[in-house]
């Protein structure tokens, strides 16, 4: 079985975007794709049940019906990092039984997307943040990054933290690229990026307006995901390949 785990830098810089991109491309491919959002909060109520909206979009770009309580175990209504969100909520945090639902996943599909909460320095449970997650997932990383000012010092700090903790941090997705403003440090920070962290960057994605998670608009997103892949990355993640 194969997959991939996938961080960002921060919250809202694009994980659920990149990572239902991916999904698509995949599924374009005839590969079978399994979704996680192991650790969602801010969660909306629907048929009195809370949801996760990123979780509902992986699962639509996925085309995947697992059952809520593999794709989303832990799904907390405020917009917190989960360990908080938790204790406030009277939920205990169950690594274990988050770790099974994976393990469900992973034996459904032939290629699994597990999409991160906030970075790898947020808490989700007690002294545990998501960098401390590799023996819970034993899959590849991914770093989603933006593309501007700022990125290099988010992007490096986080490949370290990946790293000091065991993971394999293979990828890295600059996400968001405004082609009317970008500058000199969109031209160059890819090159210092992979310089310093020794990771490459697998695509550098435009910023897409018309999609919307919320209102789970995707379209022409697996095109753009597959114009902004390089070095044939997505046929390289193909299972058996």
């Amino acid at each position: 079985m194969s997959g991939l785990f996938i961080t960002g830098t921060d919250t809202d810089v694009g994980k659920t975007v990149v990572s239902a991109g991916l999904a698509l491309a995949l599924r374009a491919r005839g590969v079978d794709v399994g979704v996680m959002k192991p650790f969602a909060t801010g969660g909306v109520r629907r048929d009195g049940r809370l949801v996760s909206l990123d979780a509902l979009y992986l699962q639509a770009a996925a085309g995947c019906d697992d059952d809520a309580s593999l794709v989303t175990p832990l799904c907390l209504e405020e917009p917190l990092a989960p360990a908080i969100a938790a204790r406030r909520a009277g939920v205990d945090v169950d690594l274990s039984a988050i770790g099974r639902a994976f393990r469900a996943v992973q034996s459904r599909h032939d290629f699994v997307i597990v999409e991160g909460v906030g970075g790898v320095a947020v808490p989700v449970k007690d002294d545990v943040v998501v960098g401390d997650l590799r023996g819970v997932f034993p899959l590849p990383m991914w770093v989603v990054a933006r593309p501007d000012l700022g990125t290099i010092n988010h992007t490096a700090l986080t490949v370290e933290h990946a790293r000091a903790r065991g993971w394999d941090v293979t990828g890295i997705v600059l996400n968001g690229v405004d082609d009317e403003s970008a500058g000199v440090a969109e031209a160059t920070n890819p090159g210092v990026i992979e310089d310093m962290t020794q990771v490459p960057i697998v695509a550098v994605v435009p910023r897409l307006p018309a999609i919307s998670v919320d209102l789970l608009a995707m379209d022409g997103l697996g095109e753009a995901f597959e114009a902004a892949a390089i070095d044939g990355v997505i046929e390289s993640l193909r299972v058996g390949s």
